[in-house]
């Protein structure tokens, strides 16, 4: 094996031994939620009850016997991706440590507790904001047409669908600050590209959200908001760093 292939061999070893730490874990969490399965699909049938009152309770089915595992483990699923989320940053971080020079890597760890608190405010938004207007949409669009009979499986699959992509939206702003804190990201490429994204985050919220404006609003303006947050703190950053190396620079040059 030549001297250059060594690194990569040993990088891919690395990455596998973490991937495999963080099924394990995944699927540790799995079993823990599974076991606590029922209060969780109680207190998610229940809270949908409690916002849509005027919609009468909902009644799940099942088509089947092995669809009540393909519920559960939806379910759990859920509920295992948030607890393994942690875990799954952590060795991230492990794995690009090696990479990161030493004020790097105390940067990108303090980055852990923004990450999961910006990923449970998107799923906040989604669970809160997004699903309920498309549900109660759909709902009415089909009730005056159709005999409203939901599936367990697709009730919780368009759930999932509707909230858990909005925790790694979320994260724009995060992502953002880090690759701009070490030199990767520049605020005038963010600038350069606003209104391509602009139009991308309105065309996702039109996709995902009732055809109303004020739906697509309610959408849109939070991910363009937080695409404006982006870039202040890209600016804020790109000038701390800025600052650093040159004083970095100063304290050579005395040196």
């Amino acid at each position: 094996m030549s001297q250059e292939e060594q690194p990569l061999v040993s990088h891919l070893s690395e990455l596998r031994k973490r991937i495999i730490w963080v099924l394990v874990i995944f699927l540790i969490c799995l079993i823990i939620t599974f076991v606590f399965v029922d209060p969780i699909y109680n207190f998610l049938v229940n809270d949908a009850n409690r916002m849509f009152p005027e919609l009468g309770p909902i009644k799940l089915t099942v088509l089947g016997p092995g669809e009540i595992l393909k519920v559960y483990f939806t379910v759990a699923g859920m509920a295992a991706i948030g607890l393994t989320l942690p875990f799954l940053l952590y060795h991230v971080w492990k794995f690009i440590q090696p990479a990161l020079e030493e004020r790097e890597a105390k940067v990108a760890f303090r980055y852990i507790p923004l990450v999961l608190g910006m990923f449970i405010a998107g799923i906040c938004f989604g669970y809160f904001l997004v699903f309920p207007l498309l549900y109660k949409f759909l709902y009415e669009l089909g009730s005056s047409r159709f005999t409203m009979s939901y599936t367990a499986s697709n009730y919780f699959s368009f759930m999932n669908m509707m909230v858990l992509p909005f925790g790694f939206i979320f994260e724009m702003p995060v992502a953002v600050m880090f690759l701009s804190r070490i030199g990767i990201l520049a605020p005038q490429t963010l600038i350069k590209v606003r209104k391509y994204a602009y139009f991308v985050m309105v065309i996702i919220a039109s996709m995902i959200s009732p055809p109303e404006l004020t739906s697509h609003l309610a959408v849109a303006t939070p991910m363009i908001l937080l695409y404006e947050v982006s870039i202040l703190i890209s600016k804020w950053s790109w000038k701390k760093r800025a600052a650093m190396l040159a004083a970095q620079e100063q304290e050579y040059q005395d040196a």
